[in-house]
């Protein structure tokens, strides 16, 4: 084997090195992509949506207008960026319940889980009331905040309908995933409400989870036992 063969070999990077690289490169894309929807956000609340351009936000947050493009396909993306606007995000929690859990119990285990952990996934930041209040305001950004609680909700039907073996033209998958739509809505519209009226994420999350209680208490046991693994 010559020097240079042996030198090309050494060059190589391990597996592991190459999984660590790889990891490395995906976090600090999901850290780019993070501080760019928070710099447009800041932007959004201080002079308004529709005034705001791409290349504002790109000039603020210190990056090319190719690469907001790169992470954010469209302008409303900014706002509703994958890792807080999944349409996936109940299903999940369903997925990842508990032997014995009931779909019902998964999500609002869940949400308390999130709350009790001051999540930012559920609104416990500090101007989240003024953000719901801008995408209320702009007709394109509600348009969107809609069709990604009924894209969620109907993700979730669809789970619980395969799950449960659910005839065809059985209402209750999506039933059950309606009502744990609601549920949710009704949290975030609270803490929106709260946060807006100036009250500390602490108070607002201790607020939520007594909601919660509340949204519980008016399921059905069918709901609550729906699904139960």
């Amino acid at each position: 084997m010559s020097d240079i063969t042996r030198g090309s070999l050494r060059e190589q990077p391990t597996r592991a090195e190459a999984i660590l690289a790889a990891g490395l490169r995906d976090e600090k894309r999901r850290q780019t992509r993070r501080h760019i929807a928070e710099v447009a956000t800041g932007l959004f609340l201080e002079h308004g949506f529709a005034r705001v351009t791409i290349a504002e936000v790109a000039r603020t947050a210190e990056v090319s207008v190719n690469t907001v493009y790169t992470y954010f396909p469209s302008k409303e993306d900014l706002v509703f960026y994958p890792e807080e606007a999944s349409a996936q995000r109940m299903v999940q929690m369903v997925r990842d319940r508990a032997p014995g859990q009931s779909a019902a119990g998964a999500v609002l285990a869940a949400l308390r889980g999130e709350l009790r952990a001051g999540d930012r996934m559920v609104g416990l930041t500090q101007g989240f009331g003024r953000f719901l209040e801008m995408v209320r305001a702009e007709p394109t950004l509600s348009a969107r905040l809609d069709a990604t609680n009924r894209e969620m909700v109907d993700a979730l039907a669809e789970t619980l309908a395969e799950e449960t073996g659910a005839a065809g033209g059985d209402p209750m998958p999506r039933l059950v995933a309606s009502q744990l739509g609601w549920a949710q809505e009704q949290l975030f519209r609270e803490i929106g409400e709260r946060s807006r009226a100036g009250r500390p994420p602490g108070t607002v999350a201790e607020d939520a989870l007594a909601l919660l209680d509340c949204v519980e208490s008016l399921l059905g046991d069918r709901v609550l036992a729906y699904a139960t693994r």
